[in-house]
């Protein structure tokens, strides 16, 4: 049975990144007292570009115990990792970088490979090998930070596509009906399996989305990739502002 949502509200700007440094800190530290590292899956986008930015501030970059992490990602574009679209050149740019992360923590999705399915492949023996977790069993990782677009895809798992009912697979290749089509993503199952799952979504253009996915009433709302993450046994937060969180009906 999966869990219920926790549902926080932080005011917009500073009052939101430093909540939101704080779940990030206070997970990771528990993920490391408890088995001395923690694994996390990062997202890419705007919002999660901005957490990047506070962690690595001089208030919060030492607050957390960087050396102790490894750094997967939740999805990639299928480009090379210079291009600025890339998931993982913004996590260079904005996180590793300014922090000293070296590239032994971190573990990228190859998007720029001519043959996304092999890449796939490679990725989910990558995750397999870094937390020891033989085929079938599904791996758990400590840590997947997600985003949300307003048509209520996450990761790279957009609405009505084959990657969304991806079962067999930790990842898939993914399809986008806009922007750079081809992408690698994880799939659900790796997703509902994390010890904690964290939604990070800020601004008034999500609002209506967070109530689709958040109060579901219809099943095509029910049917959103977002509103699939159920973690088995985890934690699942949502970590809003108050404008994403408008149209909540508390």
């Amino acid at each position: 049975m999966s869990t219920s949502p926790e549902i926080l509200v932080g005011q917009p700007g500073q009052g939101w990144l430093d909540k939101a440094c704080g779940l990030f800190r206070d997970i990771t530290d528990q993920a490391i007292q408890s088995q001395g590292s923690c694994v996390i899956a990062l997202s890419g986008g705007s919002t999660p570009r901005a957490l990047y930015g506070a962690l690595t501030s001089i208030e919060w970059k030492t607050q957390c115990q960087w050396d102790r992490m490894i750094f997967l990602f939740g999805d990639e574009r299928g480009i090379p990792p210079d291009h600025p679209d890339s998931n993982y050149g913004l996590a260079l740019e904005a996180l590793f970088r300014p922090l000293g992360i070296g590239s032994s923590q971190v573990h990228r999705m190859k998007g720029e490979s001519a043959d996304l399915s092999l890449a796939a492949a490679d990725y989910e023996r990558t995750v397999r090998d870094l937390t020891h977790t033989p085929s079938p069993a599904i791996p758990r990782l400590d840590l997947v930070l997600l985003g949300l677009g307003e048509d209520g895809h996450t990761a790279s798992l957009f609405p009505g596509t084959p990657a969304l009912s991806e079962r067999n697979h930790l990842v898939a290749v993914g399809l986008s009906p806009k922007g750079i089509p081809s992408r690698l993503t994880l799939t659900l199952g790796v997703i509902n399996r994390a010890t904690v799952v964290l939604f990070l979504v800020t601004g008034a253009g999500k609002a209506q989305t967070v109530r689709a996915v958040l109060q579901s009433q219809t099943q095509a709302e029910r049917a959103l990739p977002a509103a699939q993450v159920k973690p088995d046994s985890g934690r699942l937060v949502w970590l809003l502002d108050d404008a994403a969180a408008a149209a909540l009906m508390r």
